[in-house]
């Protein structure tokens, strides 16, 4: 982890709403670091103690089965933050959160993200417009999930993926993005083959490249086209 630079705080969408006195406190207290794979955000009833901005990497919010089957509930990238059981009133939560594309965040503790959220209307203003953005595309992604394709759907997650990130070049095993889609991972392993086969990706070692980003969106369900249009210009990419 190293110390802010004021530029950072435009890499994230939410946090570009932070202006004068309390962009220095943020930059004081702040911080910026590089995610893993897997990286540990949050745990299941644990309370939250650190808040992450993603700026070019993508968190994922996860639930678990009993039966020990894991799926992805949502998806969170430089459009947004990691703790909207904070917003909610609340201090933990039942699910997991880690790091789910590699990359960067700006972190801040809970106390300070609390204080801003207190003393910035604006700021608090974009969270509440993107946490309505997050529960309708909650609500989208749960009717997709039910009636859209596996080769649809996994057409609408990389896209999403790729708009969050800054590369043609998304580190993913067909294992992880079956997990992400809820679905086998032979059903995973046939559509990207087909999305492959057409033209749109190239995969291999673990890595997904967008070759064509235009039959990607052909191929995807309305649902990404739906997704994007809730989240306005919080989804759009941002210039440091």
């Amino acid at each position: 982890m190293r110390r802010l630079r004021l530029r950072e705080l435009s890499l994230n969408s939410v946090l570009q709403a932070i202006e004068g006195p309390l962009a220095d406190v943020v930059l004081e207290r702040g911080e910026y670091a590089s995610l893993k794979v897997r990286e540990r955000i949050y745990t299941p009833e644990e309370p939250i103690e650190t808040v992450f901005f993603p700026t070019n990497s993508v968190l994922s919010i996860v639930s678990h089965m009993r039966d020990g089957d894991n799926i992805e509930i949502g998806t969170i990238g430089r459009e947004g933050m990691s703790a909207f059981p904070l917003l909610l009133g609340a201090s933990s939560t039942a699910n997991d959160c880690y790091c789910q594309v590699p990359g960067d965040v700006i972190s801040m503790p809970v106390d300070l993200f609390r204080l801003i959220v207190k003393e910035s209307r604006r700021f608090r203003e974009v969270l509440d417009r993107y946490l309505q953005a997050y529960v309708n595309m909650l609500g989208q992604l749960a009717a997709c999930n039910r009636l859209h394709s596996v080769y649809e759907r996994c057409a609408r997650w990389l896209l999403l993926t790729h708009d969050r990130v800054e590369s043609d070049e998304i580190p993913l095993t067909h294992e992880y993005l079956a997990m992400m889609l809820g679905t086998g991972r032979s059903g995973v392993t046939i559509a990207a083959g087909t999305l492959q086969q057409a033209g749109f990706i190239r995969y291999g070692h673990g890595v997904i490249r967008i070759v064509d980003r235009r039959g990607l969106e052909d191929a995807a369900c309305e649902c990404y086209e739906t997704a994007r249009k809730q989240f306005g210009g919080l989804l759009r990419p941002v210039e440091a």
